[in-house]
């Protein structure tokens, strides 16, 4: 499974990429905006970071596919790593099925249900974005979303990967493997609830404890 964070800091972004396990990020005006930052040179600064796939977001209305179709095009020009997003509605489908034929791969936004997904990859979608925490919240089982978009991509052979997204803790993160999701997309901080294992924590203490009271052994000697 390919891991990605959900941001626009690039300190959080240079951070796990020289860890060695970012794989892409994907990022919304929002993110961009708390950064402080303009929007496209942001992009091609997290792009030229990661040298992966970077979700950029279109921001015509729903109902404006023309809109989406020129905003996408622009966008997938910035940088050869863009991926461009899109919000799945029916402007929507037509706009990923233009910009597929144009060789821009996507990204469709603000999936909640099977149904969506397979509408998504059937227009050409690079990649498909289910929210499981923000059905988490409304009392649904998010990762239920993952798993049947999962299994239906699966019986079709739909090239389209899926990619989980709204990840609000490493629970999510582990699930999301074990049923098979293409990516997870998350926030820093689930990257380093990852890491931390308080048995790690520990373990590590007592390995460096008694290294000390070695060497005070071996200085005595």
């Amino acid at each position: 499974m390919k891991i990605f964070l959900d941001t626009a800091n690039l300190d959080e972004i240079q951070t796990a990429y020289d860890w060695g396990v970012l794989d892409g990020v994907t990022t919304n005006p929002t993110l961009v905006y708390r950064e402080g930052a303009q929007f496209k040179p942001r992009v091609i600064d997290i792009c030229n970071i990661v040298g992966g796939p970077v979700s950029a977001e279109v921001t015509a209305s729903q109902d404006d596919a023309e809109g989406m179709i020129r905003q996408g095009l622009d966008i997938a020009g910035w940088h050869e790593h863009v991926v461009v997003k899109v919000p799945c509605f029916p402007a929507g489908l037509k706009a990923i099925k233009a910009l597929a034929s144009e060789g821009v791969r996507t990204n469709t936004t603000l999936v909640f249900s099977p149904a969506q997904a397979l509408l998504a990859a059937k227009a050409g979608a690079t990649y498909v974005s289910p929210f499981l925490g923000r059905l988490d919240d409304i009392q649904h089982v998010g990762m239920d979303l993952v798993r049947s978009i999962v299994m239906i991509f699966e019986n079709y052979a739909y090239e389209c990967q899926v990619l989980a997204a709204s990840l609000r803790h490493p629970l999510h993160v582990v699930e999301a493997a074990e049923v098979g999701a293409d990516v997870a997309t998350m926030p820093f901080k689930v990257l380093l609830q990852l890491m931390k294992h308080p048995l790690t924590d520990s373990g590590q203490e007592r390995f460096l404890s008694d290294w000390n009271k070695l060497q005070e052994q071996l200085a005595k000697s």
